[in-house]
């Protein structure tokens, strides 16, 4: 099968689970007037609520990049990280997407291969754990307040234990540098007999290369895991504070679902969320959040508008942003003459400068 059959066949199942939730599975929960009825009155506090929390869960995106890419500023970070997201909705494939985008996109702007491929590991590292551990964290807040869910509960065992082999795996490879070596030897030896199926390679420089990544990324992890893991936070607080004000702007009080609640469905969708099927997870997060909501108490039609707005709110901006900010990137990024360094050797005051290595499996000639 051709990449291009493949992409045209995953292209329309992408399509066919959206269409399926959209004109199918949410107007069975709840008639989309009933739906507009409730969004149309809105108070206009609650929107200006909805857009300060917007713009704070925008500003949020670029402190991360900020920290694993020395020399990424402010403003760059903040119109990188809304094209590098979009990227998600505009394609199927959800992070893998975003994370060659982000890669490409700061390589156009003249950053090194070895720098960027560090900061896009670490910053989707630091996502993908923070999301696993999210029903973890909310199964605990659930049974401080003596409530169970067997979903979540479930998903917060699946949770711990692909967490801690997530962790596992990254002890193993940042171990020691023999191991990322070793490691890098047998990747080369594996990819030079695929290569030599199309008379290509052999690729060069790979167990020195790895050995050499692994030993930078040690030392910034070593210096910054704190700030990166508070930023972290910080993002995921900044889009469940667009989720809970999204509830109560339609009339869910906490009455009918606590801040606990909301937060317990709101982690659950973040898991579906990772599953590469549509862009940005449209429609199996819409669903997925939309029925565990419901089952904890709310109103269908305000539960429905509730996951709408919170979507509309999140997607919408980022998305117009960003595909504008993708038009003009070259015009956009760090400005140098003809023969100055790439950005990515600027090093903050105070730290030392690390060398940047080779681009891993580049041939020299």
């Amino acid at each position: 099968m051709s990449a291009r059959t493949r992409n045209m066949i995953l292209g329309a199942l992408s399509l066919g689970v959206i269409v399926v939730t959209f004109a199918f599975v949410l107007p069975r929960i709840a008639n989309y007037r009933d739906v507009w009825e409730v969004v149309r009155d809105l108070d206009p506090v609650w929107l200006v609520a909805l857009s300060v929390a917007v713009l704070v869960n925008i500003v949020t995106f670029a402190p991360p990049w900020m920290i694993t890419l020395p020399g990424l500023r402010a403003v760059q970070a903040l119109l990188f990280t809304q094209a590098s997201t979009a990227f998600t909705y505009i394609a199927p494939g959800g992070g893998l997407v975003g994370m060659a985008g982000s890669f490409g996109l700061l390589r156009a702007w003249g950053f090194e291969s070895g720098p960027v491929a560090r900061a896009v590991a670490l910053t989707g590292i630091w996502n993908q754990l923070s999301n696993l551990l999210l029903p973890v964290i909310a199964v605990l807040l659930l049974s401080i307040e003596e409530q169970q869910d067997a979903v979540l509960t479930t998903a917060a065992v699946v949770g711990g234990i692909a967490f801690a082999v997530a962790v596992g795996v990254l002890v193993l490879v940042f171990w020691s540098d023999q191991l990322a070596h070793d490691i890098g030897r047998l990747a080369a030896r594996v990819t030079d007999r695929v290569l030599a199926l199309v008379r290509r390679g052999p690729v060069r420089g790979w167990p020195e290369g790895l050995a050499e990544f692994r030993s930078q990324t040690v030392r910034l992890v070593q210096r910054r895991w704190w700030l990166l893991t508070i930023a972290t936070i910080v993002g995921n607080l900044a889009v469940f504070a667009i989720f809970l004000i999204s509830l109560r702007a339609v009339g869910v009080g906490s009455s009918q679902i606590t801040w606990i609640e909301a937060f317990a469905g709101w982690s659950l969708a973040r898991i579906l969320q990772l599953i590469p099927l549509t862009p940005g997870g449209l429609g199996p997060v819409e669903l997925g959040l939309t029925g565990i909501l419901v089952g904890l108490g709310g109103p269908n039609a305000a539960v429905v508008a509730a996951v709408l707005l919170y979507r509309a709110f999140t997607i919408l901006p980022t998305l117009v942003f960003g595909a504008a900010t993708i038009v003009g990137w070259r015009w956009l990024g760090p400005r140098r003459e003809e023969g100055d360094p790439a950005p990515a050797g600027n090093v903050p005051t105070g730290e030392r400068a690390e060398p940047q290595g080779r681009d891993v499996g580049r041939d020299p000639r």
